[in-house]
């Protein structure tokens, strides 16, 4: 599994890469391989301002449906288009083409509950 040093991670096994008050989220390497191949996304919270730990919409795989949740606090101002129309990037390329929503970071303080690659690393049992 892959685990890029560049970004952070949650408990819920997503990821967020913050540029410039921006933030990319997408779901981990971990999630991908756990959830196994992936059918559809639903996310209809553009524009939306959300908490972080809220429901931003929905994964369904061939395994499992599961929710996809804030991982820091923000308005939602961009979905991947590529994931509509192709959902199997989140399996083959999680943390480049496969990104799945574009924030406004409003939750700064939200950053301190997220974790580096080691620590991500530590709380599957990979260290």
């Amino acid at each position: 599994m892959h685990f890029p040093e560049n970004i952070l991670y949650t408990k819920d096994h997503e990821w967020l890469k913050i540029t410039d008050g921006f933030a990319f989220i997408g779901i981990t390497d971990f999630a991908q391989k756990e959830l196994g191949d992936i059918l559809y996304v639903e996310i209809e919270t553009v524009n939306e301002t959300l908490k972080q730990n809220e429901v931003f919409g929905t994964i369904e795989a061939v395994k499992t449906v599961s929710d996809l949740f804030m991982p820091l606090g923000g308005v939602i101002i961009e979905i991947n288009p590529k994931i509509i129309s192709n959902p199997e990037l989140m399996n083959n390329d999680p943390y480049g083409e496969g990104w799945l929503i574009k924030i406004k970071a409003s939750d700064k303080v939200g950053s301190a509950n997220l974790l580096n690659s080691q620590k991500y690393k530590a709380l599957l049992g990979l260290n």
